[in-house]
């Protein structure tokens, strides 16, 4: 859709990150893990931790294929890969996340087995590395973002997608050019409408990264890098 793509016809990242999500909810579900055993008990699936490899951006009107399944669960974690490939089944995208279950209600992590979810995982082969915390710096221009209505989703909180959104607008204009190769992101608490959030943006070299903070800048609340081919 032209809604998905940026003034340079390549698929935007924050719309890359919402079909990834999409796609995992989707498969979960076929899997036995839908609604009837989460959303409506007020369990809620979130992210946690995300890391995308970019051979290459889709393009506009371009015909791509997106495979998602998921990795062996570890205790209360679900991993999840993502693989975006051309018509001539090069791999444009690959990437890895962790999902984790929330209790909608006390806003705590929940213990799968407790909960009665599970997600049989499997390995296809040329997974994504493992995410982990990605590095940032304190260090950067700095301002506060009040959430929007229009961030929030169906869990009550930020949307992963949007934290993408953020970190574009924030972006030197010849940084957000640049082809992207990497983005790695960290969900380390809720951003809930209406909270003020201090930010902290950074661009150095080949990478350009996002802090999120609470007003203090004590408590981190999420962490975004990117690296882009200069």
């Amino acid at each position: 859709m032209s809604s998905d793509v940026d003034a340079m016809r390549r698929l935007r990242p924050s719309a890359l990150f919402t079909m990834v999500a999409e796609a995992a909810i989707a498969h979960t579900t076929m899997l036995g893990a839908g609604r009837e055993k989460t959303l409506d008990k007020g369990y809620l699936w979130v992210v946690a931790l995300q890391r995308v490899f970019i051979s290459r951006m889709p393009e506009y009107d371009e015909k791509v294929m997106l495979t998602s399944w998921p990795g062996r669960r570890m205790r209360s974690l679900f991993p999840r890969y993502t693989r975006i490939t051309d018509g001539d089944g090069h791999v444009l995208v690959n990437s890895s996340a962790i999902w984790t279950l929330l209790d909608g209600r006390e806003r705590v992590m929940l213990d799968p087995e407790e909960a009665g979810v599970d997600v049989p995982g499997t390995l296809m082969g040329g997974e994504a590395a493992f995410p982990c915390s990605p590095k940032v710096s304190r260090e950067g221009e700095s301002d506060f973002f009040t959430v929007p209505y229009s961030f929030v989703d169906i869990n009550g909180h930020m949307n992963n997608a949007r934290y993408i959104d953020l970190a574009w607008d924030r972006m030197p204009a010849d940084f957000r050019r640049r082809p992207v190769r990497e983005i790695q992101t960290e969900y380390a608490g809720e951003v809930c409408m209406d909270q003020k959030v201090r930010l902290v943006s950074r661009a150095e070299g080949d990478a350009f990264t996002l802090l999120g903070t609470d007003k203090a800048g004590e408590k981190v609340l999420f962490k975004i890098r990117v690296n882009a081919k200069a």
